[in-house]
């Protein structure tokens, strides 16, 4: 990150905490409609125009290790098999034999040099092409290069692997830009996996991606934990291309140092910003990631139903050497445990009140224009004319969505 970068976030986190209101001219923004979080139809083409034509997070590369390697990833109602080929290269094939459809890998993870459909024992090799078939005689004519398992886009951005279900999809980091230069000083590239764990939550998904994307709640929620440290009045918002944003909060103390994360390997080209303030980057649509030297959590919220999610939270960090993980992440991963506890422990009651006749959408904030910009963003994709009745929202953020890596993005 170049001195002009770092001086546009320390001159905006610093306006952040002398302003009085709003700049002059932003728009008084319009409440989200509670049907965005109640009405089945908007919640099907949500799936369909964002779910399913997204860049979306699948595993770690590290859980691809070797050639013949596999990974089974069934999200958003689309079973895929992610395999590290024998010449290195990442492929996803929908996890359906071209035969009758039954599952070509049956475990989470693996490691094998040949798919084999355990229905009839039709084979595929590790480029998902069909080699071998029983009782070929009994299908006379039969082109097999025909019947290769079907493909989908598979690519990476340092080690975090991604799969898109569009066949049109842009490229990976066209799609993430302005994310990953922005990123960079944390080397998503040498990181190492920690830890998974996943927590179902009876809501819509939107509820906690709303939460996740300001600090408007620290005072209310995070009053013994994340409160004492962040100064949410001071955080720098920048809404980016694509649905994603960051946020910078600055911590009360600079000279304040996580006791969770003493003794731990750090990064070292993170710079004086990224280690005395708290960035919180939402690759968009469903990534929450707050990166630091000693490495960062990815939480990640997937759709179950219309009323019922899960969070994917994934730890990841510079490479600790040969071993076990030092003693010290059980109390890194314990604070975050707490944390998350908290953020989360409204949320079903939320889903509830937003089915109820009480609730007449949600009126937001200045702080709160991150919410905005991706239920905006949203919109966008499904496309105006096809949106229910009720659940539109006035395109409002145009002039505030910045590019702050305008010439390097054809890079």
């Amino acid at each position: 990150m170049d001195a002009a970068r770092i001086e546009t976030l320390k001159k905006g986190m610093a306006y952040e905490q002398s302003r009085e209101g709003p700049p002059p001219g932003f728009p008084k923004l319009p409440p989200i409609p509670a049907e965005r979080y109640t009405n089945q139809a908007f919640f099907d083409l949500e799936i369909e125009h964002l779910w399913k034509k997204s860049w979306l997070y699948a595993c770690h590369m590290d859980e691809l290790a070797e050639p013949g390697s596999f990974y089974l990833w069934e999200r958003i109602g689309s079973p895929i098999f992610i395999v590290r080929g024998r010449d290195d290269k990442l492929r996803g094939f929908y996890n359906t034999c071209r035969h009758r459809g039954a599952p070509v890998v049956r475990e989470q993870t693996g490691r094998r040099n040949l798919f084999v459909c355990t229905y009839h024992g039709w084979s595929y090799d590790d480029k998902g092409q069909l080699i071998n078939m029983r009782d070929p005689r009994d299908f006379p004519d039969f082109d097999k290069s025909c019947h290769n398992l079907v493909e989908v886009a598979v690519e990476v951005f340092g080690k975090m692997v991604f799969v898109n279900l569009d066949k049109d999809a842009k490229p990976l980091m066209d799609y993430l830009h302005p994310v990953p230069t922005d990123m960079a000083q944390f080397q998503s590239e040498n990181m190492r996996l920690v830890r998974k764990t996943t927590l179902d939550i009876k809501c819509n998904v939107k509820i906690l991606l709303d939460a996740f994307q300001e600090t408007y709640h620290l005072k209310s929620i995070h009053q013994k934990t994340v409160d004492r440290f962040l100064d949410h009045l001071g955080t720098y918002i920048e809404l980016w291309p694509n649905g994603h944003s960051r946020m910078v909060t600055p911590h009360r103390d600079p000279d304040w140092v996580d006791p969770g994360v003493a003794g731990l390997p750090e990064v070292e080209t993170v710079g004086e910003v990224g280690r005395v303030n708290n960035f919180s980057y939402n690759i968009y649509p469903n990534i929450i990631c707050p990166p630091y030297a000693s490495g960062n959590s990815l939480i990640i919220f997937w759709p179950k139903t219309i009323n019922t999610m899960e969070i994917e939270v994934v730890w990841v960090a510079p490479d600790w050497g040969d071993g076990p993980l030092p003693d010290i992440w059980e109390t890194r991963l314990g604070n975050f445990d707490k944390i998350l506890e908290e953020d989360t422990q409204f949320a079903e009651q939320i889903q509830i009140s937003v089915e109820s006749d009480g609730f007449q959408g949600t009126p937001l904030s200045y702080q709160e224009r991150r919410i905005y910009h991706w239920h905006e963003h949203l919109d966008k994709l499904i496309g105006e004319d096809n949106l229910p009745e009720g659940t539109r929202i006035e395109p409002l953020m145009g002039p505030y969505i910045m590019d702050p890596y305008a010439a390097k993005a054809g890079e």
